[in-house]
């Protein structure tokens, strides 16, 4: 496992394993949620698109229809 250092209360140490391990499994369901996210944006952007075409209409469009 990598070492990785933390400052405690002023003062820089290595990480325990267990720190360690809870900062891994962080960083990895931080990611995953981004990839949530990211995945979320893309469904509604063609969601979006979808409508947009279904209607017949163009962004511009829309975007004098709601100003």
């Amino acid at each position: 496992m990598t070492n990785y250092r933390i400052n405690d209360n002023g003062t820089d140490r290595d990480m325990t394993e267990q720190e360690a391990a809870e900062f891994e499994a962080t960083k990895l369901q931080v990611a995953n949620e981004a990839e949530a996210q990211a995945q979320a944006d893309a469904d509604r952007q063609a969601l979006k698109a979808a409508t947009l075409a279904k209607l017949g209409l163009t962004a511009d469009e829309v975007a004098a229809l709601l100003s």
